[in-house]
């Protein structure tokens, strides 16, 4: 996906960009709604981060402008402001969702990617395959070739996680926040060693790895061949 966050905060754009790019994503940053209004009209984004409370032009008006100029793209307000009133009053201005600040990454990331498939409903996925592994995600099974790995639920989640980030770079806390719904870093060993088991089953009795660590990054699910 392409998106543009649309935040005054430096800090907080910086965080959010990183966090999306991480997540394979193209990201683009405006600090103000008219610089987002103009970055909107020369460049097609999938979805809009637009937070409610910007300089001069504030982000409702911004989403206003789009929707009076027939303007469709998703777009997720971002806010403090948390009454019902206010989450009343983004989704009236044109808002697809609303996410009250502070937020959870992986929430906010849940939420853009869901609003992505709405407005692409074709784009749902109902499996993954990368080489010769394959998931399919509504009957939970798990295939290399023609030998069925058996997972346990959280395996299969990781397994899920790795394999929609393909080729991708998945932090720690990508995983953390995803697959285990922890904001923080518990201090424990619990990734490395769910990681040492999937690794066993989906790597070990085959001739190809799929699954590699990335020293001082994360994890990576990606035929090297490729």
């Amino acid at each position: 996906m392409r998106i543009l966050v649309l935040e005054d905060d430096r800090e907080a754009a910086a965080y959010l960009v990183k966090g999306l790019k991480e997540s394979g994503h193209v990201s683009d940053h405006a600090a103000n709604g008219d610089e987002g209004l103009e970055m909107i009209g020369v460049c097609d984004y999938d979805v809009l981060i637009v937070d409610r409370m910007l300089p001069g032009r504030d982000g409702l008006s911004v989403v206003q402008a789009l929707r009076d100029k027939g303007n469709d793209t998703p777009v997720l307000i971002l806010s403090a402001l948390s009454k019902v009133d206010d989450r009343i009053a983004g989704l009236r201005a044109g808002g697809d969702d609303y996410l009250t600040k502070p937020y959870s990454f992986s929430e906010l990331l849940a939420r853009v990617e869901g609003l992505h498939r709405r407005a692409s409903p074709n784009a749902a996925e109902t499996s993954y395959r990368i080489a010769d592994l394959e998931i399919d995600l509504l009957s939970r099974r798990a295939f290399r070739g023609d030998v069925e790995i058996l997972l346990q639920p959280r395996e299969f989640r990781l397994l899920e996680f790795l394999m929609k980030h393909a080729g991708q770079v998945v932090t720690r806390t990508m995983l953390l926040e995803h697959v285990w719904d922890y904001h923080f870093d518990p201090q424990t060993n619990v990734i490395d060693v769910h990681i040492s088991r999937l690794r066993s089953k989906i790597d070990k009795n085959f001739d190809k790895p799929l699954l590699h660590t990335i020293r001082g990054a994360g994890y990576s699910l990606r035929d090297p061949t490729d």
